[in-house]
């Protein structure tokens, strides 16, 4: 209900009353208030010198354990949860629907999620979807016809060797080109291929291949010599992969080559063929991002027999298909990727699958619904505010570096009043008109969505960027910031507790959603997005040795949290220095914000707490996590994300006023000495 409307309502109700004195009002509902902080959350016994994040979760912690279906529970899974059955509830009211139009959203959204859920017609047709597939695969009579089978099976979301689709060009970000990168790799890294003390996660693996083609029709002794030579072509894919600190670096992945350059990289590689079989439209050049990579893959093919070659492709079809097919194969998938890997006891409900497939392929569809139902405009209109506070506070620090010249900071300034703000959901919907949806068959059906969405992709190649297109839903918790589009972008969903929240004080708020805020616009002046200016270019817009003190003060931010471990796990402050910074940043920025309100200005306490209490509090509360050792164990080595405990005690540890606030002393756990403390934006 929006806000001018209820004061209304009031005003009504209480003039109705004076003019009928012996009628009593109606009893108004209380409405239900979102604590800003919730004090059972936390663990005062623990001293915030020591262990912050524990100071502020300890109890939730203890309280909330991670369910058996997921390898971590938090603050992002609790609303993904509320959001689910929200989501449900969308999709059971559609369904009602019997007489929805055929081609109609209602119909579309009925027909997926019911397929989906029609698990006796899945398992009757066990892996028999799969079939033409693996006769398509098996009519490859020689190596001259695999670029025109990957391009088939790339446009149908089948994977292999790499990967190729159409996105901005870094340096003329008003332009959609076609991008080529290395794929193809089955294990979450190319180090688990190389690595000594990955080999008993390649001997599962192993089994586990061979255990899938087995469930699809092959002999055990058959399958298992299939895995074996599939883990050795992966192996050659992964030894010639770029690692993932490398693939961070934006002048290393761009390399624009014409089509006759890519070609004469790998000449046994049709890539004309390949591309027209993809759907793409006429190539004459594009940025390839991973050229050692791809100029690797011909002496690969060359070199691996074509009936390894068929199985790998047999292999990628069979793991990209298994949550689609039976339970056997889904089960199966989920024993080595879910349970093995990331340590899960048991798989989501079959409902929640589906509902995420289904969420998946017809989001902006859902999306609409969702806006309409659960979004009201004053938190759009609090959000916008909060956004417009933070860019001036980024904008005042920003003039403020002593580290860096005048000319430079004119142009950070230059870019930062350039960001594009998109709040909610995206101001024209994405029409699902072509594509069709039927009851039959769940597989088909992710198919033709997977299928719709390459059609849409390849169809930008060559066309000015759509500066009104969102890469998230709605009804994502998450938040984005888009160096080629120079915008940050915060979906509805995101602006729940304990990010935002309409009754709280604003130094929760400002420790909140406001930190996420200016976490992501300060990813426009991470290490990755200061190498774009403000149209979206990769452009290096830095003056005389601008450069190098910017990256000194980055090394050391690496250097803090590569020296920290979570429970045994090192982190690689490479690999995670971009969100590093943003979360510095958003922490710095959100504060000076915060000191320009009425509520700052007035240093009130509420609860025993003062604001700036308040604010370091809501901060450490927003990254409240559980996670398995084996879900960090994958995070520590694959995610540019530091763990939650890390993204607290560590952050906070070159955050001055964090100090002040709790009185952290010299020589505590929590302590940073001044002189090697973080200092960037």
């Amino acid at each position: 209900m929006k806000t001018k409307n209820l004061i209304a309502m009031m005003i009504l109700g209480t003039v109705a009353a004076g003019c009928a004195e012996k009628q009593q009002p109606a009893e108004q509902p209380k409405k239900e208030v979102t604590p800003a902080i919730e004090l059972s959350n936390m663990d005062t016994t623990v001293n915030p010198a020591d262990d912050f994040f524990r100071y502020c979760n300890n109890n939730w912690m203890k309280n909330n354990p991670i369910p058996d279906e997921y390898p971590s529970f938090g603050a992002f899974t609790e609303i993904d949860r509320q959001n689910e059955l929200l989501i449900k509830d969308i999709i059971d009211e559609v369904s009602k629907d019997e007489n929805a139009a055929q081609g109609s959203v209602a119909q579309k959204i009925r027909d997926f999620y019911n397929a989906g859920m029609d698990t006796v017609a899945i398992n009757e047709r066990g892996y028999s979807e799969l079939l033409p597939y693996f006769e398509m695969i098996d009519n490859m009579t020689d190596k001259a016809q695999l670029a025109e089978l990957m391009g088939k099976l790339h446009s149908e979301g089948i994977g292999g060797f790499f990967g190729a689709g159409g996105s901005t060009d870094p340096k003329n970000a008003e332009m959609v080109i076609m991008h080529l990168y290395q794929g193809g790799l089955s294990l979450t890294d190319r180090d688990d291929y190389l690595k000594e003390e990955s080999q008993e996660m390649r001997d599962k693996y192993v089994e586990h291949v061979a255990k899938m083609f087995e469930l699809t029709g092959t002999a055990p002794d058959e399958a298992a010599k299939k895995a074996q030579g599939i883990l050795a072509l992966e192996t050659q894919l992964a030894q010639n992969s770029m690692s993932r600190v490398e693939l961070r670096d934006p002048d290393k992945t761009y390399n624009m080559r014409t089509l006759a350059e890519l070609q004469k990289s790998t000449p046994t590689f049709d890539w004309n063929t390949y591309f027209k079989n993809a759907g793409a439209p006429m190539i004459e050049s594009l940025n390839v991002g991973t050229p050692d990579y791809i100029a690797a893959l011909n002496g690969i093919i060359v070199d691996t027999d074509l009936s390894t070659i068929k199985d790998y492709l047999k292999w990628k079809t069979i793991r990209g298909s298994a949550s689609m097919l039976s339970d056997d194969l889904s089960g199966e998938s989920f024993e080595f990727y879910g349970k093995y890997l990331y340590g899960l006891q048991m798989q989501q409900p079959r409902w929640r699958r589906v509902l995420n497939s289904t969420d998946g392929c017809l989001g902006e569809a859902i999306g609409q619904i969702y806006v309409e139902k659960h979004f009201s405009a004053e938190a759009k209109e609090r959000m916008l505010n909060l956004i417009g506070n933070l860019r001036i506070a980024l904008g005042e620090r920003i003039k403020q570096l002593e580290w860096m010249s005048d000319e430079t900071k004119t142009k950070a300034l230059h870019k930062l009043d350039a960001f594009n703000v998109k709040v909610g959901y995206p101001n024209k919907w994405k029409d699902y008109t072509k594509y069709e949806v039927k009851p039959d068959s769940y597989f088909q059906n992710v198919h033709r969505a997977i299928r719709f969405e390459n059609e849409i992709d390849m169809a930008k190649i060559g066309k000015p960027v759509d500066k009104e297109e969102w890469y998230m839903t709605p009804q994502t918790v998450n938040a984005y910031y888009s160096p080629e589009m120079n915008e940050i972008v915060f979906p509805a969903a995101i602006l729940q507790p304990p990010f935002f929240n309409m009754d709280a004080d604003d130094a929760v708020n400002y420790g909140g959603i406001g930190v996420v805020i200016g976490h992501e616009m300060t990813h426009g002046f991470d290490d990755q997005g200061c190498k774009y200016d403000e149209n979206g270019n990769l452009n290096n817009w830095w003056n005389g040795d601008d450069t190098i003190k910017f990256k000194e003060r980055t090394a050391q931010l690496a250097k803090l949290f590569g020296e920290f471990d979570v429970r045994g796990y090192k982190i690689n402050g490479q690999l995670t220095l971009g969100e590093n910074i943003a979360d510095l940043g958003g922490l710095n920025v959100a504060w000076d914000a915060y000191q320009m309100t009425d509520e700052a200005k007035a240093n009130k306490s509420i609860d025993g707490f003062t604001p700036a209490q308040r604010f370091f509090i809501s901060y450490g509360t927003i990254w409240r996590n559980n996670s398995r050792d084996k879900y960090l164990e994958q995070q520590v080595k694959t995610d540019e994300h530091s763990p939650a405990e890390a993204r607290v005690n560590r952050t906070l540890g070159s955050m001055p006023h964090f100090y002040e606030a709790f009185e952290i002393p010299e020589g505590s756990k929590m302590y940073i000495a001044p002189e090697e403390r973080a200092n960037i934006w």
